[in-house]
């Protein structure tokens, strides 16, 4: 079950950022008194009384506007707000409630969402007395608070989870597989060539989005789920031609699964938003495949997959460990291929090298290049070990950890997956004090 989603919503500059930042008790949100500075969707995991969910904050609302800009940051709340399971309607107290509220206002009532009607910039008793103007709003009692000083934040905090709910750990079996990308590059086409090719469909079990279904599916077998396959196949309009990789429901499908298949068109090559959808698979540690689709479209030349594959990992070096593969969902040419490599990084991610063995190679390894001396300190690496598995991960223990520089690191990542593979697989790497 995914982590429920609470958007905070409102009209520019009445305090969201400043409260998403208050609520997370860190400065995650750029906060800045001009409006409009939030103009994408920006969200963080979030944890109260032992519930969980992800905290979006959102540009400023402006229902009516024709600026471009303006109309780009609208789509993006709107979005925001069908895809949360909980709203935060935040007002400034300080002005009340303005013509802009009102309509956004209506908007959330007619969404049919639970939703907290948020009065912010409120300072002290004799304010919070003076609230009750919001209630024409029509969307319940206002919750007075003060995110610049943290006045009832916590007061907040408890309202929201008692709001959503307590996600329960998941009890399927198989290999959970997020089929991902931006708009149009063919994954309904992908998802469908998949089962269409004589396969046992196991069953199809809705999720918790709207309209999400997770199809199990059995392959060679071994057991497959394909997270939200319902919203892949489904031809979404997506206004502006917004990319894919801002739906929160892509954050929810990479967050679930073991494996995310990411699609990318031959003919546009790797663009920059394919980028910021791996980034977020590699900032969640999940294992990562990239699928080159309509490679049928592609005028072949002689080593021409072997030439894009160097381009890429050219063009974006934090994927030189990801393995490519070259496919075309509408022929079917190498589709039930990518599952294969699926299998192959999601047996990675679970693999644990013996303590001995690792010592043995990397120990040879810094022999060969040991970290430079900093300040007439000398540094040794004394041993290291595998500490946990999906993600990999790994601790060295040194007499100067904080010494030991990020080059350093990359060069110990490097030789782990030289000796021992985690081909698809973000590595964790610490350093630690030897007591």
């Amino acid at each position: 079950m995914p982590l429920p989603i609470v958007a905070i919503i409102g009209s520019p500059n009445v305090g969201k950022s400043t409260l998403f930042n208050r609520l997370l008790k860190k400065r995650v949100a750029v906060v800045d008194d001009r409006p409009g500075v939030t103009r994408d969707r920006n969200y963080a995991p979030c944890t109260w009384n032992g519930k969980n969910f992800y905290l979006v904050d959102t540009g400023g609302l402006i229902p009516s506007t024709r600026n471009e800009l303006e109309i780009q940051v609208k789509v993006q709340s709107e979005s925001a707000i069908a895809e949360a399971d909980l709203i935060l309607f935040l007002i400034d107290n300080k002005i009340g409630p303005q013509e802009i509220d009102l309509e956004i206002a209506r908007r959330l009532r007619k969404a049919n969402k639970k939703v907290l009607l948020v009065a912010n910039k409120v300072d002290n008793q004799k304010e919070e007395q003076e609230i009750y103007t919001l209630s024409r709003l029509g969307l319940g009692e206002p919750y007075p608070v003060s995110a610049v000083n943290g006045r009832n934040a916590t007061e907040l905090l408890e309202e929201i989870s008692r709001n959503i709910p307590e996600v329960m750990p998941e009890e399927e079996k198989g290999i959970k597989v997020a089929v991902i990308g931006r708009a149009n590059v063919g994954k309904s086409t992908y998802v469908n060539a998949l089962l269409g090719e004589e396969k046992l469909v196991v069953s199809q079990t809705p999720g918790t989005t709207r309209d999400a279904i997770d199809t199990k599916i059995k392959i060679k077998g071994d057991d497959f789920i394909l997270i939200d396959t319902a919203g892949l196949r489904k031809r979404v309009k997506i206004k502006d031609q917004l990319e894919y990789y801002t739906s929160l429901r892509t954050i929810r499908s990479i967050q679930r699964a073991d494996v995310c298949l990411l699609l990318t068109e031959a003919p546009f090559g790797m663009v920059t938003q394919d980028l910021k959808i791996a980034g977020e698979v590699m900032d969640m540690w999940k294992g990562l495949v990239i699928g080159v689709n309509k490679w049928d479209m592609i005028q072949k030349e002689s080593k021409s997959a072997d030439y894009y594959t160097r381009w890429i990992k050219s063009y974006a070096p934090f994927l030189e460990f990801v393995p490519i593969i070259f496919i075309s969902s509408k022929s079917g040419q190498r589709v039930e291929k990518t599952i294969e490599l699926v299998k192959d990084v999601y047996n990675e991610r679970g693999k644990r090298i013996p303590t001995n063995e690792l010592n043995s190679v990397m120990e040879e390894e810094i022999r060969r290049q040991p970290p430079s001396a900093v300040k007439g300190k000398y540094i040794k690496i004394y041993y290291c070990t595998q500490t946990g598995i999906e993600p990999p991960s790994f601790v060295f223990f040194s007499n100067y950890p904080d010494l030991i520089k990020k080059p350093y690191l990359k060069y110990l990542h490097n030789k782990i997956r030289e000796h021992f593979g985690f081909t698809g697989c973000p590595i964790r790497i610490k350093v630690n004090k030897r007591e």
